[in-house]
């Protein structure tokens, strides 16, 4: 295969008839030795770490997919780690949707943690890394071509379906959904599906005892609920 893009947990690439898959590596985000999915660096690796991410998944694509919910997931391939996926144009934006305060707002607005939002609190960032991925608006979505007039909102209303359906499934696990951030992508017509990953490394959970576990070990705790 043919490597189109190389990410910090995943690689795009295509084969000869032009299908498209992501590879999930065993890289972590985080820095200074902590893991954190809101990192934009790389802070280590863990062996058999991708193909747990691509079980999971899979297991949540599958489950948007039932609710009614669009996602570029075609198939997988855990044991070579490859997610078959749709051809998409995925601009370079992350949509969050947050029901408690956490990690970056915290920082930029001076808050304290685990603060509730009745509705959910919803932000678009431009992803660059050397800006540390900035807070967008519609307007500028617009004039920078990344979207269509109509596609910010569009997604917003599809960012919080996801959101209720991925709640709803980790509290039947006995986990509290923090926030999470998730891409989108549109076909040739604009039809919008979820696209990327769901998994630890775009959620925060927290546990029945308070604790809000890395990515690495909530893996581990949802792969024991969905085996």
């Amino acid at each position: 295969m043919n490597t189109l893009y190389n990410g910090k947990t995943k690689s795009v690439l295509t084969d000869d008839a032009g299908e498209v898959y992501l590879f999930f590596k065993d890289d972590i985000t985080g820095e200074d030795g902590v893991f954190d999915p809101g990192s934009n660096t790389v802070g280590g690796s863990v062996e058999g770490k991708g193909k747990i991410g691509l079980t999971i998944s899979k297991y949540f694509f599958e489950l948007m997919e039932k609710n009614g919910i669009p996602t570029h997931y075609l198939g997988a391939n855990v044991d070579e780690g490859l997610m078959h996926v749709r051809k998409l144009t995925v601009p370079a934006l992350e949509f969050v949707l947050r029901y408690f305060t956490a990690g970056s707002m915290c920082k930029r607005f001076t808050l304290d943690e685990g603060i509730p939002f009745d509705p959910p609190y919803l932000e678009v960032t431009l992803k660059d890394d050397e800006q540390g991925d900035p807070l967008i608006s519609e307007r500028l979505c617009l004039m920078k071509g990344l979207l269509k007039e109509g596609q910010y909102d569009e997604a917003l209303d599809v960012l919080v379906r996801v959101g209720e359906v991925l709640r709803d499934e980790l509290a039947k696990m006995n986990f509290t959904l923090i926030d999470f951030k998730i891409e989108f992508g549109y076909d040739e017509n604009g039809k919008i599906y979820v696209a990327d990953e769901i998994t630890p490394d775009i959620w925060r959970i927290r546990d029945e005892n308070g604790n809000i576990p890395n990515q690495v070990d909530a893996s581990k705790l949802i792969l024991e609920k969905i085996k």
